[in-house]
Order: C-alpha cells, then sequence, then structure tokens
C-alpha cells in the first residue's frame, strides 16, 4: 500500500501547492462542539443531504429558509407528535420540495434523533463519541436505523456536522486502488468496507 506522503504529494502536485491543497481541505474536525449541537440542527443537516440526493444543492440552498419554517425549526419534540394531517399538508407546501418519501423521511428521522437522545443524552454525544476507528459502524447504524441516509448521503451528512470521518467518494476509491488497496471497482461491499477502514485506521 502506498504511504499517505506520496498520496499527499501527489495531491499537492495536482493542485498547485500545499498551500492550494490545505485551502481545499474540509474544516478541522471539532468534536466537542458536536457533542453540543442541539438536536434540532442535526435534524436540519440530515434532512438537507437526504433532499440534496437527486437534487441541485443550490436550490434546496435557496429553498432553506422554507425548510426552516415549514418543519417548525425542526424541533423533534414536536414532530414526533405532530399529526398525519401536518405530514400530508406539507407534500403539497410550495415553501419545501414537494417530495413525498423525503417529507416523509423528516418524520421517521426525527424519531431517530428522539432515540438517540434518550439513549445517550442527545444525538449529538452519540454522533461524537462513536469510536473514530469504526466509521463503517457508524454508517452501518444511519443505513440501519436512519431513514434515506445510507450510501453518501449518511457520509456527507457525518461530513457536515463535523465528525471526523472519510467519505469514499469515486476519487478516494480510486486512490485506494491504485495504491494497492484490493477493494472491488463497483459499489464497496462488507468486505471492501472493512479493508478501507483499516486503511485509514493505519
Amino acid at each position: 500500500m502506498g504511504s499517505f506522503a506520496e498520496i499527499k504529494e501527489r495531491a499537492e502536485k495536482r493542485k498547485g501547492g500545499a498551500a492550494a491543497l490545505q485551502a481545499l481541505m474540509p474544516k478541522v474536525p471539532d468534536h466537542d462542539t458536536l457533542r453540543a449541537l442541539p438536536d434540532d440542527r442535526l435534524l436540519a443537516e440530515m434532512t438537507r443531504y437526504v433532499f440534496y440526493a437527486g437534487f441541485v444543492r443550490n436550490i434546496i440552498d435557496s429553498k432553506w429558509p422554507g425548510f426552516e419554517a415549514a418543519f417548525s425549526g425542526f424541533d423533534p419534540s414536536f414532530l414526533n407528535l405532530a399529526p398525519d394531517d401536518y405530514w400530508h399538508d406539507l407534500t403539497s407546501d410550495a415553501r419545501v420540495v414537494r417530495n413525498g418519501a423525503k417529507i416523509m423521511s423528516v418524520r421517521a428521522n426525527a424519531q431517530f434523533i428522539r432515540q438517540l437522545a434518550d439513549e445517550h443524552g442527545s444525538a449529538g454525544r452519540f454522533f461524537a463519541d462513536w469510536p473514530l476507528e469504526d466509521h463503517i459502524g457508524l454508517l452501518a447504524v444511519l443505513d440501519k436505523r436512519a431513514d434515506r441516509l445510507g450510501g453518501m448521503s449518511g457520509q456527507y451528512f457525518l461530513r457536515a456536522i463535523s465528525r471526523d470521518s472519510f467519505v469514499m467518494s469515486h476519487d478516494v476509491l480510486v486512490c485506494l486502488r491504485l495504491s494497492g488497496l484490493p477493494i472491488s471497482e463497483s459499489k464497496p461491499g462488507k468486505k471492501d468496507m472493512r479493508l478501507i477502514q483499516d486503511q485509514f485506521n493505519a
């Protein structure tokens, strides 16, 4: 397997030098801030990344104040008690993108957030305290317990909330293969995920 130093050097050459590469890097993860992040903000970010999938991000971002208003500030306590009529009305609400399945994912994810808060004190604490060496385990939790947060949506959500994490983008997977990691050229399976996790840990 090629060293991280080799990967970094190649990236610096392609991006115009060390300073140019550094400018492209995401902000340094801050798990203390994540631990204190209110549950409504976590639900809001979940919703943002669910709606990003299959849409132009600028459209979602331009409508975001409407999302905040329509979904009552993403308050999980309120949304967990909201009646069926509330959710039905949202499917014809012009303030949001009127995709019924994605709208209903907010209801499911509000319940997921409340469950995490009951189990761990807050959802932010759950995400911040999950072991760094088991990122794929956290992705599995999102895939199983959250709604529409499997695959890339869940990965980008975790990056957005400042969780220390890797994203298995096309470029990352190509880089790992070129460096000698024997992973599939199609969607990573469980064996591939374990190899990827072990390599990032190393």
